[in-house]
């Protein structure tokens, strides 16, 4: 795996296992909230993950067992808002260099949430925009927003009447109130709670399943399933995928058949 040049601040960042990198929010003083400094931080970890051909999956996590992440960081926020003109404007700056995970609509590689604590606001905005979501079955989940007098306009409001019926999902967005992570799986927006404790087994069952694809098959289907659900279903089928592209002219293509065929396992080297 490429080194970092760089030493994160406010996160851990490794390979948990082969292939396998895994973001840690580490600010637990305040549940694992992200200020303008750590929106920047966290844009650049997911982006050298991204550029990474030694990472095939991306799992997102919090540290402890409080918190996954409580959203903004509504203290910081606030001292923002009463600060010079000069410090919003280099606050307005470093926040225009970021892209947020709540904003990567065609991440290439497969993101798991573990949700290790509580997902309020942005946190369960983030969960949201990860493709498979493994939390504790003490977390709760919630938009609470308008109760801070803001909206959840992180993709809260548009994510959620997509992931599960729509009258569901304005009576969370409506109340702000929270729900249990056995209700969040009840709806569908939870694929698996297990107990604290089998978090991690849970996880990694996950990434084992998802690693006997070929890591350009997986990153090729993930694009084309999450392109085409813009596009009508002729349209769908009919278009072009660059990453299908890729895979079709891999060394993996070629493995998958002839490991078939010799009736072994087949070596997937990404490529």
């Amino acid at each position: 795996m490429q080194q970092l040049d760089w030493t994160p601040q406010y996160f851990l960042y490794g390979m948990s296992r082969p292939h396998v990198a895994r973001i840690t929010i580490n600010r637990p003083e305040v549940r694992n909230a992200i200020n303008t400094p750590a929106h920047k931080e966290w844009s650049d970890l997911l982006d050298h993950a991204a550029e990474d051909d030694d990472v095939w999956i991306v799992v997102v996590t919090g540290i402890g067992d409080k918190a996954f992440c409580a959203g903004r960081d509504l203290k910081y926020l606030s001292q923002i808002q009463h600060s010079s003109e000069a410090e919003k404007e280099a606050d307005s700056r470093l926040m225009g260099q970021v892209t947020k995970l709540i904003e990567r609509f065609d991440y290439p590689k497969p993101l798991i949430a573990r949700v290790n604590g509580i997902a309020l606001g942005g946190g369960f905005e983030v969960a949201m925009a990860c493709d498979l979501v493994v939390a504790a079955e003490h977390v709760e989940f919630g938009l609470p927003e308008p109760r801070r007098g803001i909206y959840a306009g992180g993709g809260g409001v548009h994510r959620l009447p997509r992931q599960v019926p729509l009258k569901l999902a304005m009576e969370y967005l409506l109340t702000g109130k929270s729900m249990t992570a056995g209700r969040a799986q009840a709806i569908g927006i939870v694929n698996e709670v297990v107990p604290y404790e089998e978090l991690d087994g849970a996880v990694d069952q996950l990434i084992d399943d998802i690693m006997l694809g070929a890591p350009l098959s997986i990153r090729a289907t993930k694009q084309s399933s999450m392109r085409g659900l813009n596009l009508s279903l002729g349209d769908a089928f009919y278009a072009e995928y660059p990453a299908v592209r890729s895979m079709m002219e891999s060394e993996d293509a070629r493995e998958g058949p002839k490991a078939f065929a010799e009736k072994r396992r087949p070596e997937w080297k990404g490529r």
